[in-house]
């Protein structure tokens, strides 16, 4: 069991224009940590902002070197005797980490994909020079920082991402979906070059060509730059009956709960929080690899399926074998709850990013 640590005043720190994973993260993260802390967050659009139910700034976040935003962090960490600033954007790694030397606090970044310090100096000298410590959420994202220049391992702690699992298994349970569709794949996120979209709406449409496939349908919940091409994409496939756009939904459970697949076709991604939730719904998993640490969570053919980014035929193919099969189907699910509801919990989460503060506090004490 986890010691209750002392009570913490936290700044965290989001500069997005779109809502995202990183996004739900945060506000699960604040949330989480406000019931016994003192949470803050510093935005940039009302489109996250709005929320959040805890004390916040809105801010120009113009650049990394923005003195408006700078000047007006300052302010409100010292008025706020803010302790930790927890940044979870590139652009506001930096940010942090000056307005975290002028204050005298900790700026703990939260990372959330694999990175590559060789391919840009300037976060080479930020992560290095700027952050007392950094958040991620699975261990090759730590392995590959290590690899390309972050010189001390142990300001890295490796948190695995935390669910709310009564709270998702409640609001999945507050509205019934009725889809025209027997066989549904769904996926969530922002609409995004990074996610891979294109690749499962051409994966999918390789599936639905096949003879043996009937009445199946794709749901895409998420909101983004890339809907009007992707809807698009759908029609030129001849397939746009099959795919529903959701936009963002407050509540996307009822069709997570509904969906017999979650794909998940990202270029680039750590644990992503929408694919926990759909395997505590009870989804059979496809995903792709992904670099951050996904591998660590689905084993191939046991609580999920494995491809290869932009691997359209093998996604038509996992497609076909789980639609043919609704057996494997209820089995991989099955697993994949399992290892979800293991592995990945919301106080242990919490109580893990309070106690890796504490130890950066007392290490930065000792210096």
């Amino acid at each position: 069991m986890y010691q209750t640590q002392p009570l913490m005043n936290v700044l965290f720190m989001n500069s997005a224009r779109a809502w995202g994973g990183n996004e739900k993260w945060v506000r699960l993260a604040a949330t989480a940590l406000n019931r016994k802390n003192n949470v803050f967050l510093a935005y940039r659009k009302d489109i996250v902002g709005d929320r959040f139910a805890v004390p916040k700034i809105r801010l120009p976040f113009r650049h990394e070197a923005d003195i408006e935003t700078i000047a007006k962090l300052i302010s409100f960490v010292k008025k706020h005797d803010i302790e930790v600033l927890i940044p979870s954007k590139q652009k506001d790694y930096a940010l942090a980490g000056l307005v975290s030397r002028a204050c005298g606090c900790l700026n703990v970044l939260r990372l959330g994909i694999v990175r590559d310090l060789k391919k840009n100096p300037l976060s080479a000298f930020v992560f290095n020079k700027l952050a007392d410590g950094i958040i991620v959420n699975a261990e090759p994202i730590k392995k590959k920082l290590l690899e390309s220049g972050f010189r001390e391992p142990e300001r890295i702690r490796v948190i695995y991402n935390g669910i709310d699992h009564e709270e998702i298994i409640g609001l999945a349970e507050k509205q019934e979906i009725q889809l025209p569709f027997n066989f549904i794949v769904t996926t969530m996120g922002e609409l995004s070059p990074r996610k891979g979209i294109d690749t499962l709406i051409r994966g999918f449409a390789r599936f639905i060509a096949h003879p043996s496939v009937q009445n199946a349908g794709v749901i895409i919940i998420g909101e983004g730059n890339l809907q009007k091409e992707l809807q698009g994409l759908a029609k030129s496939l001849h397939i746009e009956k099959h795919v529903i756009f959701t936009g963002f939904l407050d509540n996307p459970y009822p069709f997570l709960s509904a969906s017999n697949v979650f794909a998940m076709t990202s270029r680039n991604e750590g644990i992503s929080n929408a694919l926990l939730e759909a395997a505590l719904l009870n989804n059979a998993i496809i995903s792709t690899m992904a670099g951050g640490g996904i591998a660590s969570v689905i084993s191939e053919g046991k609580n999920g399926f494995l491809l290869e980014y932009g691997d359209e035929e093998r996604l038509a193919t996992l497609l076909l074998k789980l639609h043919a099969n609704p057996e494997l189907t209820k089995k991989t699910a099955t697993e994949a709850y399992r290892t979800v509801t293991k592995m990945f919990s919301l106080p242990q989460m919490t109580e893990e990013i309070i106690s890796f503060c504490n130890d950066l506090q007392k290490s930065k004490k000792r210096q």
